[in-house]
């Protein structure tokens, strides 16, 4: 396929979508389908408005903007990478944050629930003044608690150096620099001695068997940053054994596990674990108080 067979964004998008269905591509990266995917990543390229294609459909295009456009679309294509990887950028909500392959891309659901404070468990946001994030990857969810509770202190901790590059980068991007203090740290082993109202985490929770499935797509990211051990609650437990000395008296911790609740309810059985609504449903995120805390 060359340039000039192409004229308009219409005729790209057609073919975008044809061509990511018909190589059977994996949308789990912030699209969930091949429409959503090829209209981010064309828009992306011809730096137009992400949320609104509609004026520019019928566009006439340069020959290399339709070239940028279609090696775009081949990389995607063939080499099933995700397009956040393409386009250097993540979006949860209304944050955009700069991604690469030295961190997953970020999809927590846990930044639904930063907004409303984590509400009715946090009871008095504004006295929040230490956060905790561990395994933070691009250092998203870190931004979007500093932002959400202007009070607190976040220290945001990770045992991969190249993974803090890119969150030190974000943190940069939103001038928060003061505000949070990036740690290379496995999980608890160098974070402050000091104690925190919240602990929050989006651990590598896939079990191996899961891994074993994964899709291309997600052979592009860090491993480490996705494989929980058999049962994906290799890292749960050391997290949960280790928060209670962490947090304050009404202090609470916050953990994302993904499809694993089934697991996660075999390992911490004895633990009154507390299930949170997302817009995935009520078995990816849980919540334990200290005192729930072994």
């Amino acid at each position: 396929m060359t340039p000039n067979s192409f004229t308009t964004i219409r005729d790209l998008l057609r073919y975008a979508v044809t061509r990511f269905n018909t190589a059977g591509l994996f949308f789990g990266h912030g699209s969930s389908n091949a429409l959503d995917e090829a209209a981010y990543l064309i828009l992306h390229t011809l730096r137009l408005p992400l949320d609104n294609i509609e004026p520019f459909f019928d566009a006439r295009l340069l020959p290399n903007e339709v070239e940028a456009v279609l090696q775009v679309i081949e990389k995607r294509s063939t080499e099933r990478v995700p397009a956040s990887y393409i386009t250097n950028e993540a979006w949860l909500g209304e944050y955009c944050f700069y991604v690469d392959q030295r961190v997953i891309v970020p999809r927590s659901f846990i930044a639904e629930l930063i907004p409303d404070h984590f509400s009715p468990w946090m009871q008095d946001p504004a006295e929040v003044r230490n956060i905790l994030e561990l395994c933070t990857g691009s250092g998203c969810l870190s931004i979007m608690l500093a932002d959400a509770f202007p009070q607190a202190h976040v220290d945001t901790a990770d045992i991969s150096a190249d993974a803090l590059d890119v969150a030190k980068r974000n943190v940069d991007d939103y001038e928060l620099q003061d505000r949070i203090t990036l740690i290379e740290s496995d999980l608890y082993s160098k974070v402050p001695h000091k104690k925190y109202e919240l602990i929050v985490t989006n651990p590598p929770y896939v079990n191996s068997d899961s891994m074993g499935k994964l899709p291309p797509e997600y052979l592009h990211e860090p491993q480490i940053a996705l494989a929980g051990g058999d049962n994906g609650m290799d890292l749960v437990r050391q997290i949960i054994a280790g928060a209670k000395q962490h947090l304050t008296a009404n202090g609470i911790l916050i953990v994302e596990i993904g499809n694993e609740r089934a697991f996660a309810e075999a390992a911490f059985s004895d633990l009154e674990i507390t299930w949170l609504s997302t817009s995935t449903g009520d078995d990816v995120v849980f919540l334990l108080t200290k005192d729930q805390l072994p």
